[in-house]
C-alpha cells in the first residue's frame, strides 16, 4: 500500500511540475503610457530624444531614420525591423513609401544598432522595453501623420502586436511573421521552453552554425542571445492574455503569413489570431505562398534567396487597402 502511496505521490508531482513549466511565467499586462505628440514640431523633437539615448556605438546607419516631408502628411508609417537587426532592413522599403507620400519612422529597437555586429548587447532585451519602444514611436508617429500605420517583421511583429492590442490611435497594424514561437520549438512546448531559457545562463549562438560571422546581411548580428529570445516570446505571451480579456484597440489589423518560414511557428500565430478573430472583425490575413521559397527575413534586400520584387508589391497593396 505504501508503495501505492509513493507512486501516487511523485505522479503527482510530475504533473504539477509539468503544469507549472507548461504555464508562461511573468506574463501579465505590461500597460501602455501613451504621450502622443500634438503636432509636426513635437514630434521632431521626440525623435531627437530618440537619437539623443543612442548608443554612442552606434553604426550611424542604424541610428533613428525620419523621412519626412517637412510637414505633418496624411499618413505616417512605423516600420519595425527583426531581433539582431536594424533599421537597414527596412531601407528601401521605407524610401518607396516616402516617395508615396508617407511621412517615414525607422528606430533601431534597444541595443540595436551597434557598430561593431559581434556585440552582445542586444542579448539585454527586455518584454517592458519592446512595449516602451512600441509606445514612444506610436508616439512620434502622431505627430507626423494624420493615419498612424505601424508594420513590423518578426520580433518587430510581436512589438507591433503589442502596439495593436493597446493603442488605439494606431490606424492600421501589419504584422508580418511574428516571432511568437519558433519552428524548433513544438507549439505545445513554447511557454516550457521560454521558461527554461529564461531561468538557464544566457547563451549567444550562430544564426548560422557553418556560416557564423560571414552571415549575410553584414549589418546585422551574425549571433542570437537565448534570454532575449525568451523576452520576444515573453511579449508575445502578454499579448495573448490580454487578448483574451479584450479586442485589440488599433482601427485596424493585416497579419501576413511566410508559408516557407523557417524560422518562426506559424502555429503560435495562427493561434493568435484565432483568438482576436472571436471579438475583433477588423482583421485581414495576408499569404505569402510556400511555393515562392521566401527566407524568413523578406523585407531586406540584402537578405539571401529574397524576393522583393513580389514582396513589396503585396505589402503596398495592402497599405492601399
Amino acid at each position: 500500500m505504501q508503495k501505492w502511496w509513493i507512486l501516487l505521490f511523485f505522479s503527482g508531482l510530475v504533473v504539477a511540475i509539468a503544469l507549472i513549466l507548461l504555464t508562461p511565467w511573468k506574463c501579465g499586462h505590461i500597460p501602455s503610457h501613451p504621450h502622443p505628440a500634438q503636432n509636426y514640431s513635437e514630434a521632431l523633437h521626440l525623435v531627437e530624444l530618440f537619437r539623443a539615448d543612442e548608443s554612442q556605438g552606434m553604426n550611424p546607419l542604424s541610428r533613428t531614420q525620419l523621412m519626412t516631408h517637412g510637414k505633418k502628411t496624411d499618413r505616417a508609417i512605423i516600420l519595425v525591423h527583426g531581433y539582431t537587426s536594424d533599421p537597414q532592413q527596412f531601407q528601401e522599403l521605407g524610401t518607396r513609401l516616402y516617395a508615396l507620400g508617407y511621412n517615414v519612422l525607422i528606430a533601431p529597437l534597444p541595443h540595436h544598432g551597434l557598430a561593431d555586429r559581434m556585440s552582445d548587447a542586444h542579448a539585454l532585451l527586455t518584454a517592458e522595453e519592446l512595449a516602451a519602444y512600441a509606445d514612444h514611436t506610436v508616439d512620434i508617429a502622431q505627430g507626423l501623420g494624420d493615419k498612424v500605420i505601424m508594420m513590423g517583421i518578426s520580433a518587430g511583429g510581436v512589438t507591433t502586436a503589442w502596439a495593436a492590442q493597446n493603442r488605439s490611435d494606431i490606424d492600421l497594424a501589419v504584422i508580418i511573421s511574428p516571432a511568437l514561437g519558433f519552428k524548433t520549438v513544438p507549439t505545445p512546448l513554447t511557454a516550457a521552453a521560454m521558461n527554461i531559457y529564461s531561468l538557464l545562463p544566457d547563451a549567444l549562438e550562430w544564426w548560422d552554425p557553418v556560416l557564423k560571422e560571414k552571415v549575410l546581411p553584414r549589418h546585422a548580428s551574425p549571433r542570437y542571445s537565448r534570454h532575449a529570445l525568451s523576452q520576444i516570446l515573453r511579449l508575445g505571451f502578454v499579448v495573448q492574455g490580454d487578448a483574451l480579456l479584450k479586442p485589440p484597440a488599433a482601427k485596424k489589423m493585416v497579419i501576413v503569413f511566410n508559408d516557407n518560414d523557417n524560422s518562426i511557428n506559424n502555429e503560435m500565430t495562427t493561434k493568435m489570431v484565432n483568438i482576436w478573430k472571436k471579438q475583433y472583425s477588423n482583421l485581414t490575413i495576408s499569404e505569402f505562398k510556400a511555393d515562392l521559397k521566401l527566407p524568413h527575413d523578406i523585407i531586406d534586400p540584402a537578405q539571401p534567396g529574397q524576393r522583393v520584387d513580389i514582396v513589396y508589391p503585396q505589402l503596398l497593396e495592402l497599405l492601399n487597402r
